[in-house]
């Protein structure tokens, strides 16, 4: 991948999102998505910020192709977060468990899902 449209498409299939989807998870317009694929415009770093922090990519990576692609601190605040659900939910009982398995799985519904984790 020699180009930074070439890594971000990559990226953002291997996430599970549409240009479009991408582009409303950021707040732009699909055309800029179209256009940085297509190395047609110079990024924005204040979008280039937005699309590795949503990707969870690194900066590094999608603009030189130097280093890894996977953002680790991103990986580390994923892990945390649930860690922590973990030990919220240890002593909660069965029943109380499943609740709060429904109330997510409503709260990703309500969302329209989310790109790149699987339906049921």
């Amino acid at each position: 991948m020699d180009t930074l449209g070439a890594r971000l498409n990559y990226a953002r299939k291997k996430r599970g999102y549409t240009q479009n989807s991408l582009a409303e998870e950021i707040g732009v317009s699909r055309g800029v998505i179209y256009n940085l694929e297509k190395d047609k415009t110079s990024p924005q770093p204040i979008v280039i910020n937005a699309i590795c922090q949503t990707l969870k990519i690194s900066q590094n990576w999608l603009m030189t192709g130097g280093g890894e692609m996977e953002d680790k601190r991103a990986a580390s605040r994923s892990a945390r977060v649930l860690a922590e659900l973990y030990e919220l939910a240890k002593n909660l009982s069965e029943e109380e468990q499943l609740y709060i398995l429904d109330v997510i799985k409503a709260f990703r519904q309500r969302l329209g899902g989310h790109p790149g984790t699987p339906e049921e």
